[in-house]
């Protein structure tokens, strides 16, 4: 069994995957940057549960 030439379509739809790879990389590495830096900012990270907290009141409202 001789070994086939690659097609030239073969090469372009490589080209296209290895982009479509890098540009899935670059996404995960900027969630995961942000990521690390919105937890290691301390900042309280608090979720929309629909529970009133009363330190999200206003000052007066809360005397």
């Amino acid at each position: 069994m001789a070994i086939r030439v690659g097609h030239e379509l073969h090469k372009r739809r490589k080209g296209r995957n290895i982009g479509v790879g890098l540009v899935l990389v670059a996404f995960v590495v900027i969630v995961f940057g942000l990521t690390v830096v919105k937890v290691t900012n301390g900042d309280p990270m608090q979720g929309f549960d629909h529970v009133t907290r009363p330190e999200m009141q206003p000052a007066e409202a809360a005397q």
